[in-house]
């Protein structure tokens, strides 16, 4: 009776050793937490150590870290596609889009990419330097912890002419930002929390003078028109001179919810911003967030997870650059 037990349960073993074997097999060159635990077993301790190197010598450099995966992501694919520079007959840079005007610091992800080639030649890709140095950006912030999964290649090409049409701009309607964002997956709520990285940095005065002249934006709270109108004290800014506002007067370096308090005392910078206050959608994950701070870092660090899993180039896909501003091939 055992012997028939035995057999007849062979089949039902067989077909999961088999599924198993399966799932394995179609996942093995997807993102994986610890990719690299074989291949180059110290490569996040490397990023983490470049990112707060960096970090302690240019403190904006933790901005720039969480910046590149926003604009890297949103734009078709984590792929660093946005770090590849114009080439002459060949890539135009994602770089060279307004949307990417202010955008700075990519240079230090080359001191980064060095370290790894030292380490582990072609085997760590930009795109992952990408997401894990956002990772540890974040928390040089303050901001939370998160489990990034690694394993994403990097583009052969450039995506220039879908930039404008991928990323929200400032002065986008709070109905247009939310669909872009919804079209990779994030949800209201996630869209309100990611927009929070906003808390931290700082914007040119280019991009907030229609707010202040020829007329006040009615939304502004008159002191904080005050302070921005100080700021930029011109409706046409020189775009090469060094003329900003800081994105959160209070805790500009610190990853938290002080961002949303502002909006509610009629302070945000941008317009995209102040909208999310407005809005009845958005309006209460604006409420609550400002006022708990746990809460916010839970689902900020949710939708950059899923931010950062955007559509990857895994297995065969793509390639790992050993310059990330290059194709291999060139």
């Amino acid at each position: 009776m055992a012997t028939t037990n035995k057999l007849r349960s062979s089949p039902s073993l067989i077909f999961l050793s088999l599924a198993l074997l399966f799932h394995f097999y179609l996942c093995k060159g997807d993102l994986l937490l610890n990719y690299y635990s074989e291949s180059c077993p110290n490569a996040e301790d490397i990023i983490k150590q470049e990112v707060t190197d960096l970090y302690n010598k240019h403190g904006n450099t933790a901005v720039s870290w969480v910046r590149n995966l926003f604009h890297d992501c949103m734009v078709k694919s984590c792929d660093a596609s946005l770090l590849l520079e114009t080439v002459v007959n060949g890539i135009e840079s994602e770089q060279a889009s307004e949307r990417s005007f202010g955008m700075r610091n990519f240079k230090y992800v080359s001191t980064i990419k060095e370290a790894l080639e030292k380490e582990c030649p072609l085997t760590v890709s930009c795109a992952d330097i990408v997401a894990l140095s956002a990772r540890d950006g974040i928390v040089m912030l303050g901001g939370p912890r998160i489990e990034m999964k690694t394993g994403r290649r990097d583009s052969k090409e450039s995506y220039a002419n879908f930039v404008e049409e991928s990323l929200p701009n400032h002065n986008d309607s709070i109905t247009l930002v939310l669909s872009r964002f919804q079209s990779i997956g994030l949800d209201v709520e996630g869209i309100v929390a990611l927009l929070g990285a906003h808390s931290v940095g700082r914007t040119h005065c280019t991009n907030l003078v229609q707010r202040l002249y020829p007329t006040v934006d009615p939304t502004l709270d008159p002191q904080y028109a005050e302070y921005l109108k100080g700021r930029c004290p011109t409706p046409n800014p020189d775009p090469k001179a060094v003329l900003y506002a800081r994105n959160d007067r209070e805790t500009p370096m610190i990853l938290d919810n002080m961002y949303y308090k502002n909006l509610l005392g009629h302070k945000g910078l941008l317009i995209v911003d102040q909208q999310l206050a407005s809005d009845p959608t958005t309006y209460p994950y604006v409420e609550k967030f400002a006022t708990d701070n746990g809460y916010f870092q839970d689902q900020f660090a949710k939708a950059v997870l899923l931010l950062s899993e955007n559509n990857p180039l895994t297995r065969d896909d793509g390639e790992i650059r050993k310059d990330c501003r290059y194709v291999n091939s060139i």
